[in-house]
């Protein structure tokens, strides 16, 4: 694949990783990766306040980049070994164009990310409309000059971060080299013992007829990391005091906002500048910075599953402000200081990724059963919380149980229990 760089050697450097081993990084990943726009990614944590409760998770969406261009190159290096690639995977581009593309997609796929990557992604939707993976203006504006030097498509590349392609499908669909990075990567920092095999399920990957589908030698691959998608989600990616430290920051740029902050400022700021923004906005904002500088944090009044609150509280996601503002009112206290947490329900899509199976097309929960017993159970992990200042934990629980409709406990499950 590095043919023609390997005759002048100065051109390729080569980076450790913990996770991967050595990254190699070609000529024009290279002058990439030395752009404001992906220096910035240094700045912002990957899983943003999760080191609140695993202190190691310190690693930042820039060394994730980086693993996902890597995987990126495994992905084209098994390709270009397999006949089938370029057979309508791009209507037949040129593989080394295509290729090339992919990479740089990988390697840019974060770019759009704002402070505290998904702390600030729900915020940027709704005030700028745009999401983390509207990358086209980043790109054209700061990084044009470098795509023209080596001839690289724009819109091309913008439409593989989106999803949009065929080749896309590898970086952002039900089993990608996006996530797969992540969940390694996630896990080793917040030391989580998983073990998945990368390199095998890379190797089973393929396009087939356009679509991005897996060899059945990957199904065993794909499987554990499905498996440990479903163990990160409520110990790390939803832990409670995760979710506690969330929801006060992102009340406090709201408030930020409503004050005149312009949103769109967001999407070009790091973690510490979105802290120092919220310090020089008087009253609420500062009082939450300086709350989550020193780890004071809300707790929990209520924190429920489906079978104390009914699914049916999922209605009320639009409009949770209301109800904070009504719970507030009930129990007394300033509605900033009640936050409603109801995450979306849960859902694992990578069960609908294809396997080839005799020549034909299954998706995974089809052809495994333990991937379609992990969708069910990924719904006893959902929970929805209510948090508050602990001066105002009794009232607020009070209030939000009569709120919700909260019914008495059942029997316990196991799992509850070693919660």
């Amino acid at each position: 694949m590095y043919i023609n760089m390997h005759n002048h050697h100065d051109t390729m450097k080569v980076i450790r990783d913990p996770i991967h081993g050595y990254i190699e990084l070609d000529e024009a990943a290279l002058s990439l990766v030395d752009t404001p726009v992906m220096q910035r990614l240094r700045r912002i944590k990957q899983l943003g306040l999760t080191s609140f409760v695993y202190p190691g998770a310190n690693h930042t969406r820039f060394e994730h980049s980086l693993g996902t261009y890597h995987l990126a190159n495994l992905l084209a290096d098994c390709m270009g070994k397999e006949s089938e690639y370029g057979k309508g995977a791009e209507g037949g581009a040129d593989g080394g164009a295509g290729q090339t593309e992919l990479r740089v997609a990988a390697l840019l796929h974060d770019i759009g990310h704002g402070p505290l990557s998904h702390v600030t992604e729900n915020i940027i939707r709704e005030y700028t409309g745009r999401s983390h993976e509207d990358v086209y203006q980043i790109i054209e504006s700061n990084l044009g000059e470098i795509f023209d030097r080596y001839s690289i498509s724009i819109s091309r590349v913008a439409k593989h971060i989106k999803g949009e392609t065929g080749f896309g499908a590898a970086l952002n669909s039900e089993i990608d080299i996006d996530r797969m990075d992540y969940l390694v990567r996630d896990a080793h920092y917040t030391g989580v013992p998983l073990s998945v095999d990368l390199v095998r399920l890379i190797h089973e990957m393929r396009f087939l007829d356009g679509k991005l589908v897996i060899g059945s030698g990957g199904v065993r691959a794909a499987e554990s990391l499905l498996l440990s998608r479903f163990l990160m989600h409520p110990t790390v990616y939803y832990h409670h005091v995760t979710r506690i430290a969330e929801s006060m920051c992102v009340r406090a740029v709201e408030c930020m906002i409503e004050d005149g902050f312009d949103a769109r400022m967001l999407y070009m700021m790091d973690d510490q500048e979105l802290f120092m923004q919220l310090g020089s906005y008087p009253g609420y904002p500062t009082e939450i910075a300086d709350s989550l500088r020193d780890r004071r944090l809300f707790k929990r009044a209520l924190y429920e599953g489906f079978d104390a609150v009914g699914e049916s509280v999922l209605k009320y996601r639009r409009n949770v402000r209301r109800i904070e503002d009504e719970i507030a009112s009930t129990a007394g206290v300033d509605p900033e200081y009640v936050l409603v947490d109801i995450p979306k329900p849960p859902e694992i899509v990578e069960s609908r990724a294809f396997v080839v199976i005799d020549q034909r097309l299954k998706p995974l929960h089809e052809v495994s059963h333990l991937v379609s017993a992990l969708g069910h159970a990924q719904r006893d992990n959902w929970r929805m919380g209510v948090y508050t200042p602990f001066e105002y934990r009794d009232v607020v629980a009070t209030a939000a149980r009569e709120f919700f409709g909260v019914r008495k406990h059942k029997q316990f499950r196991l799992d509850e229990l070693i919660t």
